[in-house]
């Protein structure tokens, strides 16, 4: 009986050892942290959730609450509206490939959206004027860099 619990409780254990070690999509880690429900709700608008659960891999530099918050509210709410500009928006956000903040090379690159972003490394990661607050948040199909501010294409 004593062995029997003891094997019951180790295969728990390894049980939840192993969904511990799944890895989250991008989307999954963003709802997960709690600090990006405008971003997952503005993905989910622009129908963009199964391509940032897609096989990527992806760099993302997400904006937090606070940041979508510094967007006057008219502007922000005719974002969520329109589905078009919306994915605009978000996909000026992702990088194709898993670029950890050691590999960022400053200089252009060009984001999903076409357009181009400024990246530099003088005092940590920036891009354009938007700081990197915290870097490196891995994920199974990439990696998030949360970002100070919303990230608007030209």
């Amino acid at each position: 009986m004593k062995k029997t619990l003891i094997a019951a409780a180790c295969a728990a254990g390894l049980g939840l050892a192993a969904l511990q070690a799944k890895a989250s999509t991008i989307v999954e880690t963003a709802v997960q942290a709690g600090q990006f429900s405008t971003l997952v709700q503005a993905i989910e608008a622009a129908g963009l959730v199964d391509t940032l659960k897609g096989e990527g891999p992806f760099t993302v530099f997400a904006p937090t609450d606070e940041a979508f918050a510094q967007l006057p509210a008219e502007q922000l709410n005719a974002l969520l509206a329109d589905p078009e500009a919306l994915t605009r928006v978000l996909t000026h956000h992702v990088v194709a490939g898993r670029v950890m903040s050691t590999d960022v090379q400053p200089g252009e690159v060009t984001t999903k959206s076409g357009q181009t972003v400024t990246l530099s490394t003088e005092g940590g990661v920036q891009v354009n004027t938007s700081r990197v607050v915290t870097a490196d948040i891995s994920a199974s199909n990439g990696v998030i860099h949360v970002i100070d501010s919303v990230l608007l294409p030209n």
